[in-house]
C-alpha cells in the first residue's frame, strides 16, 4: 500500500502500513455468530447483560491491537432487512460510547446508510470516520452531511438494498471496470459537496457472484488505479466467498480469511475490516517484512 492520511477532527494522521479495523457489531442478526454482541432484536429485553457484552468485545478488540473500532447497529448481510431508525440509534449510541469510555484515542468508524446516525454518532457520541455500504445512495442526506461533519467518508459498492442485491450482478465490462464506473460517480457526488477524505471499499459479497467477488481480488490494483489512487478498505472476514465454496461454516473460515487478508496487502489494501484483530496483525506484519523484500518495494 502507499502511504495516506487522514483528516480526523482536525489533525492530520498519516498511515505508512496497512490499518485493522474490527467490528464490532451491536446486533443479534449479524452473519458471524462470534460477533454478535446482542441476544434478542427486542430492545425491551436489553439491559445489564447486553451492556457487558459490547464492552467485553470492545476490550477484546482494542487488547489486540485494533487501529479502527468500526461500530455497528444494523446488519446488512445478504437477505436482511434494516432494523427502524430509532432502534439503529440506541445500538450505536451504546456501541460508539462505550467504545469511547474505553479509550479516548481508538479510532471509531460508524457502519450507517442513515444520515441521522452519522450525524449524532459523530456530533453527540464520538465517532471519527463514517462507513456507508451505499454510498450515499440509501439515503440522499448522507452525503452533504458527512461533508457537513468534515469526517472521513468510507464509500462502499453495492446494488440495490441488501434484500435482493444478490440478483444484481450482471458486469457486462467484468466487475473491475463496472465496479470502478460505479464507484466513480459517487466519487464525484462525494468531491462536489466537499467531501475531503474518501476511502473506497469495493463491496465484497455485495452485489457479487463467488467468482466476482475473487475477480475483484485479483483486480485490486487495477481498481485503486482507475480510482486515482484512494486508500481501499477490504471487509472479506469470514464471508460466504470464502466458506461456501470451501464447503465449511464462517466459524471454520479464518485461516481462509487471513490468507486472503494477506493477499489484499500485497495488492495494495490500506485497512483490512475484521472479525479477528490479533490473526489479522500478525498478517500485516509478516506481509510488511514479505514486501519490505520484493524487488519493486521503494
Amino acid at each position: 500500500m502507499k502511504q495516506f492520511s487522514l483528516n480526523i477532527h482536525g489533525v492530520i494522521h498519516g498511515f505508512s502500513r496497512p490499518m485493522v479495523m474490527g467490528i464490532l457489531n451491536v446486533t443479534p442478526d449479524s452473519f458471524f455468530g462470534g460477533s454478535r454482541t446482542l441476544t434478542s432484536s427486542c430492545p425491551s429485553d436489553s439491559g445489564h447483560d447486553e451492556i457487558s457484552s459490547v464492552e467485553s468485545m470492545a476490550s477484546r478488540l482494542i487488547a489486540e491491537g485494533a487501529d479502527i473500532i468500526d461500530v455497528g447497529g444494523c446488519s446488512t448481510r445478504p437477505g436482511s432487512a434494516p432494523v427502524s431508525l430509532r432502534e439503529e440509534l440506541r445500538r450505536v449510541r451504546l456501541g460508539v460510547e462505550t467504545v469511547r469510555a474505553l479509550s479516548s484515542d481508538i479510532l471509531v468508524s460508524v457502519d450507517t446508510f442513515r444520515s441521522e446516525v452519522a450525524l449524532r454518532a459523530v456530533e453527540e457520541w464520538g465517532a471519527d470516520i463514517i462507513n456507508d455500504i451505499s454510498a450515499g445512495l440509501m439515503d440522499e442526506e448522507m452525503i452533504p452531511t458527512v461533508a457537513g461533519l468534515r469526517v472521513p467518508y468510507v464509500m462502499m459498492h453495492m446494488r440495490g438494498t441488501p434484500d435482493y442485491m444478490s440478483s444484481l450482478t450482471d458486469y457486462p465490462d467484468g466487475v473491475v471496470a463496472g465496479v470502478a464506473s460505479e464507484l466513480r460517480e459517487r466519487i464525484v457526488a462525494a468531491l462536489q459537496a466537499g467531501i475531503g477524505d474518501i476511502i473506497i471499499d469495493p463491496g465484497f459479497g455485495f452485489a457479487k457472484t463467488p467468482a466476482q467477488n475473487y475477480e475483484l481480488m485479483a483486480g485490486l490494483p487495477e481498481l485503486e488505479m482507475l480510482l486515482d489512487n484512494r486508500p481501499l478498505l477490504v471487509g472479506i472476514s469470514r464471508k460466504s466467498m470464502i466458506y461456501k465454496p470451501l464447503g465449511i461454516t464462517p466459524d471454520e473460515a479464518l485461516p481462509a480469511t487471513d490468507a486472503l487478508n494477506a493477499a489484499a496487502v500485497e495488492r495494495g489494501a490500506a485497512i483490512l475490516r475484521v472479525h479477528d484483530v490479533a490473526p489479522c496483525r500478525q498478517t500485516v506484519e509478516v506481509m510488511e517484512m514479505l514486501l519490505k523484500h520484493s524487488p519493486d518495494h521503494d
